[in-house]
């Protein structure tokens, strides 16, 4: 077998890293060299709990010093736009967390990089490597719910801090800049990333934001977009104040023979014409390349297996035009046309 590939981490302040981290130390396909992260603590975290061999304040000088094959990029959605743009200028081979960007604007650069450089560019989206996901999308390419007409998700929960994410995580996204917006942006992505894997982008975007409930936020605590196509509609929600996660990380598929409800738990339901109610649908594992962001991106760089089309960049880059148009119609109080007009 080869030698596993050599990764070096950019960022460590989305708390996203630790869970991918320890799936790629339990890979064989690669191995954590390096990290940078101007937070001594997170250094000596990624030393100790992620087996890193080489620890770095400075990203330019990692990127100098190390010979790399592939680079993670756990930081805040502008700053790791910026750094995922560098390391795929030097012809590397990029994971990003989800949402690809903070901006459009960091989303195609991204993607005119990896263009540039012919290098791979996957975007995270951690609902991506759920087999009852997986599953639902299988059937729907298999035609076993007609043609799906409409999708809709919705995350929630009571806030970061309220979850438990670290101060270094909290910091970045209650600041519009680094993160782009407050919970529409964090969360809005899921299922705007959804419905254009399902259904392609949308004509127009309708965008309803705003602060309901936490006063000490500075952003929008509650969001929903409304994505309209010429024969098909989309719903993606956001809450930063939701008590308990009832409904909260359930997706929901209409198609004109069935509807697939996917559940965070695990569990798949179809309904059709004959069962009514619904019922519970078998889940298959996934295949290896596709139980991890992991497995799925250096399967990829190693040996040739597809990214899963959910995480392709062009569906993060579209996404991301999505988040964009929500935030203008949140705004102007109307719907936003797709596409949106180019940087000048």
């Amino acid at each position: 077998m080869a030698e596993p590939l050599k990764i070096g981490v950019l960022g460590l302040t989305h708390d996203h890293a630790w869970g991918n981290l320890a799936a790629l130390a339990a890979s064989p396909l690669g191995r954590l060299v390096a990290a940078a992260d101007p937070n001594p603590p997170l250094l000596d975290k990624v030393k100790a709990v992620a087996g890193c061999e080489r620890a770095y304040r400075d990203a330019d000088e990692m990127l100098d010093q190390e010979n790399l094959d592939a680079v993670y990029v756990f930081g805040d959605n502008r700053g790791g736009s910026e750094r995922a743009c560098q390391a795929l200028r030097q012809g590397l081979p990029v994971l990003v967390e989800k949402p690809m960007a903070a901006t459009l604007q960091g989303a195609d650069a991204m993607l005119a990089a990896a263009r540039t450089a012919d290098a791979a560019l996957m975007i995270n989206w951690p609902f991506a490597w759920w087999p009852q996901l997986q599953q639902a999308f299988a059937l729907i390419e298999q035609g076993a719910v007609g043609r799906v007409f409409s999708a809709k998700y919705r995350s929630a929960h009571n806030g970061p801090r309220a979850l438990g994410c670290s101060p270094y995580f909290c910091d970045w996204l209650y600041d519009n800049e680094r993160n782009g917006a407050g919970a529409l942006m964090d969360y809005c992505c899921y299922g705007a990333a959804l419905a254009r894997a399902v259904l392609g982008q949308p004509s127009q975007v309708t965008g309803v934001a705003g602060r309901l409930v936490h006063e000490f936020v500075a952003q929008e605590d509650n969001a929903i977009l409304v994505l309209s196509y010429p024969n098909a509609m989309a719903v993606a929600e956001a809450s930063w104040s939701q008590i308990g996660h009832l409904t909260s990380y359930t997706g929901v598929l209409y198609g004109t023979e069935g509807t697939l409800v996917v559940h965070n738990t695990g569990r798949l339901q179809r309904a059709t014409a004959a069962v009514d109610d619904g019922e519970d649908v078998a889940v298959a594992d996934p295949p290896p390349h596709w139980s991890s962001a992991t497995a799925c991106f250096l399967g990829h760089l190693v040996n040739g297996t597809p990214v899963m089309p959910l995480c392709d960049a062009r569906v993060g880059r579209d996404a991301q035009e999505i988040l964009e148009a929500g935030i203008a119609s949140s705004v102007a109080g109307q719907a936003i046309p797709l596409p949106l007009p180019l940087e000048q």
